[in-house]
């Protein structure tokens, strides 16, 4: 027999497997609903008997669930508006800074740099986007390795 052959045999005892087990499964999910209507109970018309209702079963059931307790929070002390920290960028837009870059890492040029745009803080420290005059490039570097010029 060729290989060509062996395949298509074995790939036809796939096919006819394959179909038995659908075969069985759907032969099975009849004689289970069959079986599920016999065990319903019919009364007199021919009807199935109507299911009780949840006050029917347990009065505890009927009850509407219990309302939440709600209470009051203790009170807090405002802060005056004297004692905000209310932090702002150290540096300026076109303010010329000095830059110290970080000692892990890729090492970048120390030197003078101009503040491009002022960006978000991340965690306690702003951050900025720096330019060189002598990189194509911008940077952004935190406010804590950034000093006057």
């Amino acid at each position: 027999m060729s290989t060509h052959s062996a395949k298509t045999a074995r790939r036809s005892g796939k096919t006819a497997r394959r179909t038995a087990k659908k075969g069985a499964k759907s032969a099975r999910a009849a004689s289970t609903k069959a079986s599920k209507s016999a065990r319903r109970s019919v009364g007199k018309t021919g009807k199935t008997a109507p299911r009780p209702t949840a006050a029917a079963r347990s009065p505890s059931a009927a009850r509407k669930p219990a309302k939440m307790i709600r209470t009051v929070s203790p009170p807090v002390q405002p802060m005056a508006a004297h004692e905000l920290a209310i932090r702002a960028h150290k540096y300026r837009v076109g303010e010329t800074v000095y830059y110290t870059s970080p000692t892990f890492g890729r090492a970048a040029a120390t030197g003078s740099y101009t503040v491009v745009k002022l960006l978000p803080s991340e965690g306690d420290d702003y951050q900025y986007r720096i330019k060189s005059s002598g990189e194509a490039f911008e940077r952004v570097a935190k406010e804590s390795q950034l000093d006057r010029a």
